[in-house]
Parts: structure tokens; C-alpha cells; sequence
């Protein structure tokens, strides 16, 4: 088996400046629940790094995040797929965790709880601070263009970890590390 880490905010569902702040604006980006049960398929054990500081922030409570949760589990199983893990940091920006992207806490969480060495495990999101704190603990990086991707990607092109690929979304990502269609049996 393999790992892969997924930002959620912009990779897996719509993101907001607004914050995500209830199950309706939790919105699946088309073709995410298939392409991680692409990724479960090819072998790929799927978790979750999110920052949440609408917790800490007091725009929702951890009962509505794990609502939300709940939701993108319930999707991505009616595709077919699975996501074994969300490991979330609810602190805002000013509240010196380890765990906010892009520190590392949240991957070294994911590699205790795990038994994954991350290094060269895939790591997606749509901005700069999710590749940086994947990198640090040596994964490879991933960058859709989904979310904040197109931003991140014209104003941030030259701080991107080196060797960071870029796809136009999750479908793409999952199509590139699973070439062979898993489902085309069952069309």
C-alpha cells in the first residue's frame, strides 16, 4: 500500500474566502470523490491535512466540521472510494501551533499515526503553504490549479518546493500516479 496526503479546501471541495462553514457550502469540486476512489484503487491509502482556523475563529464549531466530514466521507464512498484519515489544525494564524500549515505538525501526526515514512509521499493542495509543510517532512509535491491553485501558481511559481508538479485538478493528479483506468471494466 501507498500513502497520499490531499489538502481539503480547494483540492477535494469548493473553497471560499468565506470559509467553508457548513455542510450546504461543503460543495465537492466535480470529479473529486472519483478521483480518490481512483487513488484508493490504485493502491493509494488516502488521508487529509486541512487547516480549519473557522474553529478558533468562531465562524463554526468542531460538530459542523465533523458534519462536513462526515458528508466527504459519505461522497466518497458512493464513488466507490475511501479516505482513512482527516488530521485538522483548528488554530488560527496567531496562535503558534506547530500544527498550521505550512508548519509540520499536521504531517508528522499523519506519520506517527500512519507508520509512513513520507518521503516521496504524494502531497496535493492548491497553495503554497500546503506544498511547503508536505515538503518539509519530504513528500512530493502536487499543485491543482483548483482553489487557489491559479493564484498560488502566478504569484507564488518560484517559491513552489523544487520538483513540484502542476495539474489542473485532483482528477489529473489521481489519472498521473494510476495511468491504468481501474474502472473501465465496469462501463
Amino acid at each position: 500500500m501507498k500513502l497520499i496526503v490531499l489538502d481539503r479546501d480547494g483540492v477535494i471541495n469548493e473553497d471560499s474566502d468565506e470559509y467553508i462553514k457548513s455542510v450546504d457550502e461543503w460543495i465537492p469540486i466535480q470529479g473529486s470523490m472519483e478521483a480518490i476512489a481512483r487513488l484508493n484503487c490504485g493502491g493509494y491509502r488516502v488521508v487529509v491535512a486541512t487547516n480549519q482556523s473557522g474553529i478558533s475563529r468562531g465562524m463554526f464549531d468542531l460538530e459542523t466540521l465533523s458534519a462536513m466530514h462526515k458528508k466527504m466521507h459519505d461522497l466518497a464512498g458512493q464513488a466507490g472510494g475511501h479516505i482513512e484519515g482527516i488530521f485538522f489544525c483548528p488554530h488560527g494564524p496567531d496562535d503558534k501551533c506547530n500544527c498550521r500549515k505550512p508548519k509540520p505538525g499536521l504531517f508528522q501526526e499523519i506519520q506517527a499515526r500512519t507508520g509512513f515514512n513520507l518521503e516521496g509521499v504524494p502531497c496535493v493542495g492548491d497553495s503554497l503553504r500546503d506544498l511547503q509543510a508536505g515538503s518539509s517532512q519530504g513528500c512530493s509535491t502536487f499543485l491543482v490549479k483548483t482553489g487557489k491553485g491559479k493564484k498560488t501558481l502566478e504569484k507564488s511559481k518560484e517559491e513552489l518546493p523544487k520538483g513540484t508538479l502542476v495539474f489542473d485538478n485532483l482528477t489529473a493528479v489521481a489519472e498521473h500516479l494510476v495511468p491504468d483506468d481501474p474502472f473501465a471494466n465496469n462501463r
